[in-house]
């Protein structure tokens, strides 16, 4: 008796167990899959309609094109398994984010500006409304973007319009069209010293750029500039070294009769795309390099 008693709880503990994996959301998984589990955790599509926060009205709505530039931060421990605006419950271990008027759920890129690093995210919820703040991600999320312990950060958000519309469409019980996810897409790269006696030539520092949605002009060129030498084979070595994050190029120039050999990657048409490969640059150890706009 005693071993059917144990041989109950053993199978009443597999099950559980089995339902609780069942409603982790995967972003690696199909869409119909992440549907079932967001269902399973009592979420649902939704979109929404307009609210006022603190004098402000937002207007939630679908933007397949949504791209926009401004300061991330991050929640955690005090929303920790409370419901989010569609339904879910929040778990500041995964990888999701709170946004105030995208579709939820939603999929977005998220791009740290200040150290290169990618993430793909589930928006669940909605938020923040301090301090012009475009979004708000999960504890894991921020850790993995590597702004966890500085509170925020500048980055890019992009809907990822495709995988958005598969997950509603599964949501929903309509047909999607096929694809993947890459739930983790972080990057990083190894320190590694400017040769000694180079000199680099700061002309835009980043770190006082606009914090405003992306523009663009046709008739703009942004390249990251790594350094100025005075001999070719010096700037010939850290094109090679750079190569690895875009089109590198030599651009020779003449200061007060000198000439100089400036080491540039690019061009880019979005200075956002410039912030992003500077940050990269910076990261792997050519700390002054800039962001300069021809």
């Amino acid at each position: 008796m005693n071993k059917y008693k144990r041989y109950l709880c053993l199978i009443g503990l597999i099950i559980l167990v089995t339902g609780c994996a069942s409603n982790t959301v995967d972003l690696n998984s199909s869409p119909y899959s992440q549907a079932a589990a967001i269902k399973g955790q009592g979420g649902m599509y939704k979109v929404g309609k307009p609210y006022k926060i603190k004098g402000t009205t937002y207007y939630p709505k679908e933007d397949y094109h949504y791209s926009e530039v401004g300061i991330a931060s991050w929640y955690g421990s005090d929303f920790h398994n409370k419901r989010t605006a569609n339904g879910e419950k929040y778990d500041m271990n995964t990888l999701t984010a709170a946004h105030r008027t995208l579709p939820l759920p939603s999929i977005v890129r998220v791009t740290n500006l200040e150290n290169g690093r990618s993430l793909v995210l589930r928006v669940n919820d909605r938020g923040p409304y301090a301090k012009n703040r475009i979004i708000d991600i999960s504890k894991r999320g921020a850790q993995l973007l590597g702004y966890q312990m500085q509170g925020t950060a500048k980055v890019r958000v992009e809907l990822l319009e495709k995988e958005s519309k598969n997950l509603k469409a599964a949501l929903l019980g309509e047909k999607i069209e096929e694809t993947s996810y890459t739930a983790k897409n972080t990057q990083s790269f190894a320190a590694a010293p400017v040769p000694a006696g180079e000199k680099t030539l700061v002309i835009y520092n980043a770190n006082t750029a606009d914090k405003t949605t992306s523009s663009h002009a046709a008739d703009n060129r942004y390249f990251v500039q790594a350094g100025s030498f005075s001999q070719q084979s010096s700037a010939a070595n850290l094109k090679g070294k750079l190569s690895q994050f875009g089109n590198a190029n030599i651009a020779p120039v003449d200061v007060s009769g000198q000439r100089f050999y400036r080491v540039r990657i690019g061009p880019f048409s979005f200075k956002e795309e410039a912030d992003v490969t500077l940050a990269k640059v910076r990261n792997y150890g050519v700390s002054n390099a800039s962001v300069v706009k021809y």
